[in-house]
């Protein structure tokens, strides 16, 4: 996986777990930005504001279990829900003993993952930033996608295709994007999705996705659905790519119902991987909305 190195030339870290290897990146001084991925990214996604921000932040990128440079366990080993993600990073962010309050930065399933410690730990969190992805039920009673469902539902021809062929991942370096990417890019979005076994994370979001109130993520989901509104009062970001055929404007709009103050951007010629489409003026939004929002001067952090 050494190819996708000259666009990601981060130290990588690890925290233990359990015996599993946690794996995030920690770059930087000063106050804490950390950036959650989603499915089927993973670190990597975040390289361009890691490096536009480290100079003055100190950026913290995390690999799910499964994920990324993160153990890939089996599911003996590791159960693959909600509450583990959630926990898992709370154990990390414990680890390192953060003294300043952090900016989340979320995507996709880190939204819901984010928003979940967000609720818990309301203290420790200064600002949010957004970037396609829910932390509520679907709007208006929205449907899953028929690719989607079909792969939570277990179909045998959907299970063979994301673990055996990849085609989950694969399918959304030209599905996610707009613009389109680069070889060096697709390669290092799918990297550590190399082999069957190495898949199976990207195979468990999609089956965690909570649809009834008998799937396992339900309980949690609904208890973050009803509880976001208590962090009302935390400036928010919310930068958008227009075209995402899973988070539509319809959960953009349920994010601008519940947080009115929000700060919001739109990009008309951006997709799911909003980040890949539009990363220079979000990096510059990202800036004037830490300014404004007021940060501490850099302070020297134990490597």
């Amino acid at each position: 996986m050494s190819s996708f190195r000259n666009l990601y030339p981060f130290k990588s870290h690890y925290m233990d777990l359990n015996g599993l290897k946690y794996h995030f990146v920690d770059e930087g001084s000063g106050e804490p930005l950390v950036m959650i991925h989603g499915n089927p990214t993973w670190s990597f996604y975040y390289r361009n504001l890691i490096t536009a921000l480290s100079p003055q932040f100190r950026t913290i990128a995390i690999d799910h279990i499964g994920c990324g440079l993160s153990d890939k366990p089996d599911t003996k080993t590791y159960d693959y829900s909600l509450k583990n993600r959630v926990n898992d990073l709370e154990t990390l962010l414990d680890h390192l003993d953060l003294k300043e309050k952090l900016t989340l930065v979320v995507h996709d399933w880190g939204g819901m993952i984010g928003m979940a410690y967000a609720i818990k730990h309301s203290d420790m969190v200064k600002r949010v930033i957004v970037m396609n992805t829910a932390a509520f039920f679907p709007p208006k009673n929205k449907k899953l996608p028929l690719r989607l469902r079909l792969i939570r539902d277990v179909c045998p021809f959907a299970r063979l295709a994301v673990l055996g062929f990849n085609l989950f991942a694969y399918s959304a370096l030209f599905m996610a994007t707009r613009k389109g990417l680069s070889k060096d890019v697709k390669s290092g979005l799918i990297a550590p999705y190399n082999c069957w076994k190495n898949r199976i994370a990207t195979l468990k979001f999609v089956q965690d996705i909570p649809l009834s109130a008998n799937d396992p993520s339900y309980s949690l989901v609904k208890h973050v659905d009803k509880n976001l509104h208590k962090l009302s009062n935390i400036p928010m970001l919310i930068c958008w790519g227009r075209h995402d055929f899973v988070f539509d404007l319809s959960y953009l709009a349920e994010w601008q119902r519940r947080f009115p103050d929000a700060e919001v951007h739109t990009f008309s010629d951006a997709g799911h991987y909003v980040l890949e489409d539009e990363p220079d003026k979000i990096i510059l939004l990202i800036k004037n909305f830490l300014k404004i929002t007021g940060y501490n001067k850099t302070q020297n952090h134990a490597p």
